[in-house]
């Protein structure tokens, strides 16, 4: 069976990690969140995936090239062009994506599903087809409810009493909302569907197509399913994705790593005494991560590989990526450190420069300046005995 995922947009509202790692790309617990979609395929019998990429294009196909490991075969659809020699993305949109990977050589033959690659999901996705085809549906969107002070934070989907789609509200408002049923992403077509997508030009499936199919009265439907769902759409959402896979609120998702101390796990050759830090879980440290005696660890939290928290320093609620050196005396809570980049909760942007911590977070391959300094005096005293 055949699938596509979404992996073509820029993912400008998780900055600044997409700055460098495509969204499909972004590590739950070093995991990234695409490979999750790909299991979930595979075990529903999805083994054909098209993913269209356009930024950072090269990241996603480098890292599942055919999808052979996945145990899956995946091809790939460029959106971009090539200026000077150097390929700069231009996405065609979601539905614009889909119909430039069937008119290149017809591809989706039957029954296909569609997913956005930055979404954890545990979805019994054979079920969802099965209930899209009794219905006699040339397009599904999988729904879920969500409580209703919650409506305004997603697109609600408007149906009739037979499930038939009749209207969206993007974001309403509590006492606008007609529904309390969220657009999730997922979507079940026919190949049908591309008699509604125009060739050759941008056009997105949530802007432009569904709003379409309702004005047709195309046979449009929406299944409301019980599922686990994550976002990571934005910063918060990843904030809360990270928390939820620590506090093991998300069922589908293992914490890595060896636990060495009662909620408290480590990749390889972590270099700590424990017994002269202060940690409480739940907690996650990558691989050759180094944290000094008197740190400070406290949980919820993930520590990337190859980081370096020097004494003193306070890690509180907080995710740090890796290669991240935390200076004697820096105190992080509630923060997201990503390079020299630093966000609080929120997604809102801290200028460590300004602030004058800009000393405090550095890259841990970087010689810390006490270091440097002392290794410039032993280089400098050996020039002297040498003259």
């Amino acid at each position: 069976m055949k699938a596509m995922i979404l992996a073509a947009g820029k993912g400008t509202r998780v900055r600044p990690i997409t700055y460098t790692i495509p969204k499909p790309l972004i590590p739950i617990l070093q995991k990234p969140v695409m490979e999750f979609l790909l299991e979930l395929l595979r075990q529903h019998g999805f083994d054909q995936i098209m993913v269209n990429v356009s930024h950072l294009a090269h990241e996603i196909e480098g890292y599942f090239r055919d999808g052979q490991r996945f145990g899956v075969d995946i091809g790939y659809s460029f959106e971009g062009r090539i200026v000077e020699g150097k390929l700069v993305g231009e996405a065609l949109g979601s539905a614009g994506g889909l119909r430039k990977i069937q008119d290149f050589n017809t591809f989706f033959d039957d029954t296909f599903i569609v997913l956005c690659g930055d979404a954890l999901i545990d979805l019994d996705l054979t079920t969802a087809v099965k209930w899209h085809r009794a219905k006699g549906a040339i397009a599904t969107i999988v729904t879920k409810s969500v409580p209703k002070e919650e409506v305004s934070s997603y697109g609600v989907v408007v149906t009739d009493d037979e499930r038939r789609i009749k209207s969206f509200q993007e974001k309403p408002s509590v006492e606008e909302a007609l529904s309390t049923e969220i657009n999730t992403g997922i979507y079940i077509f026919e190949p049908e569907i591309f008699n509604y997508i125009p060739p050759q030009q941008k056009y997105d499936i949530g802007g432009d197509l569904f709003p379409k199919l309702v004005a047709m009265g195309a046979p449009f439907y929406a299944v409301s399913m019980d599922f686990e769902w994550v976002d990571i759409g934005k910063v918060p959402d990843y904030w809360q994705a990270i928390r939820g896979v620590l506090n093991r609120e998300i069922k589908n998702v293992a914490i890595p790593g060896t636990e060495v101390l009662p909620g408290v796990y480590t990749g390889l050759n972590v270099a700590v005494n424990w017994d002269k830090v202060k940690i409480e879980g739940p907690v996650y440290i990558g691989s050759m991560t180094k944290i000094e005696d008197g740190a400070t660890i406290l949980g919820p939290t993930m520590i990337g590989p190859n980081c370096w928290i020097c004494s003193g320093a306070t890690v509180d609620n907080s995710v740090i990526f890796e290669y991240s050196r935390l200076g004697t005396g820096v105190r992080l809570v509630d923060k997201l450190v990503f390079g020299r980049y630093c966000v609080d909760k929120t997604g809102a942007a801290i200028d460590v420069q300004a602030a004058a911590l800009d000393w405090l977070i550095t890259d841990s391959r970087q010689i810390p300046p006490e270091q440097e300094l002392t290794e410039h005096q032993v280089i400098k005293d050996l020039l002297q005995k040498e003259i």
